[in-house]
């Protein structure tokens, strides 16, 4: 699977069975999160065989089940956007390997995630992560017109790009964000709502992989 099919069909996944992760792909993701927090700062860690953080109240009103494996996303607070993006990267990687995740901000326990953090960090977000007992569904999305503006005719990169961002995952699904074209630069902003910002790198990493080899700038 290439990660523009994985972006494709790739669902939020909240029901895991008990089938471990193969060696051999938990060193693809492992060197995949080496490459993100030495780019970034980030502290991403790999969490195996953990079902703490999955087994309380709130990951029961969360639906999930199962769920023993997941991504953790450490760094200071205002770093939303890096995390979003940085972390859908690892997202797409593991679904090409025929894994399932979900994005989980709320509905697991913190207290029971064993990360290691560095002076002002904490656990900001965690991505669940193993085979799920099924793919998950298909998310219904606003009309692409209605997130996004451009100057005159829509260019087909343009199109290819928004279609993409229509794929990516956001809190409640809610699509609280818009993209603005002025010659060739785009503008990306959200809503002023919780994990918004979050979203918003989520998205913007599924824009630039919708727009192919096109050379945009950001505003």
């Amino acid at each position: 699977m290439t990660i523009y099919e994985a972006m494709k069909t790739r669902h939020s996944v909240r029901k895991y069975t008990a089938r471990p992760i193969e060696q051999e792909k938990i060193d693809v993701l492992l060197a995949k999160i080496k490459e993100i927090n030495e780019e970034t700062g980030l502290n991403v860690q790999l969490i195996l065989d953990e079902p703490k953080a999955f087994s309380g109240t709130l990951a029961k009103y969360g639906h999930f089940s199962g769920c023993n494996n997941y991504f953790c996303i450490c760094a200071a607070d205002g770093r939303d956007e890096e995390i979003g993006y940085h972390g859908e990267k690892l997202v797409l990687l593991a679904q090409t390997l025929g894994l399932n995740t979900c994005w989980v901000v709320l509905t697991y326990s913190k207290r029971a995630v064993p990360a290691l953090l560095r002076d002002g960090e904490k656990v900001q977000a965690v991505i669940s992560l193993g085979y799920g007992e099924h793919e998950g569904r298909e998310h219904k999305n606003k009309p692409l017109e209605a997130l996004c503006e451009c100057e005159g005719e829509m260019p087909e990169w343009f199109k290819n790009a928004m279609e993409a961002a229509l794929t990516a995952p956001t809190a409640l699904n809610q699509q609280k964000f818009k993209f603005t074209l002025s010659g060739n630069t785009v503008k990306a902003t959200c809503a002023n709502v919780p994990y918004a910002k979050m979203d918003l790198g989520i998205v913007k990493y599924h824009f630039e992989l919708g727009a192919l080899e096109h050379k945009f700038e950001w505003a």
